[in-house]
């Protein structure tokens, strides 16, 4: 199994809900057995930039995850909220 990471901070005067309800559009993209996107409780106080929000999926395989990637839902979201967000950071990770 790949988990899939990503953390975002939506960019100055953009709201977090908004930017939240963009990355949403992801869900839609079949490929992934476990999809969310869930906003950063920020209780880790040594962190000065914490990240906003969080999505966290999980695929089968790498191809899932290249489908995934690949789906046009995908390439829209990023148009989408690439111009609201200030930081992304992504990590995947082979479970176990």
């Amino acid at each position: 199994m790949i988990r899939h990471v990503v953390f975002f901070s939506a960019a100055e005067g953009q709201s977090v809900d908004t930017v939240r309800e963009g990355l949403m559009m992801l869900a839609q993209i079949p490929h992934a057995d476990h999809f969310e996107v869930g906003r950063n409780l920020q209780t880790d106080t040594i962190s000065a930039e914490a990240p906003d929000l969080v999505v966290y999926a999980e695929f089968r395989d790498e191809a899932a995850l290249a489908a995934f990637k690949a789906h046009p839902t995908y390439a829209a979201c990023t148009a989408h909220v690439r111009p609201m967000r200030e930081m992304r950071i992504a990590a995947d990770f082979h479970a176990g």
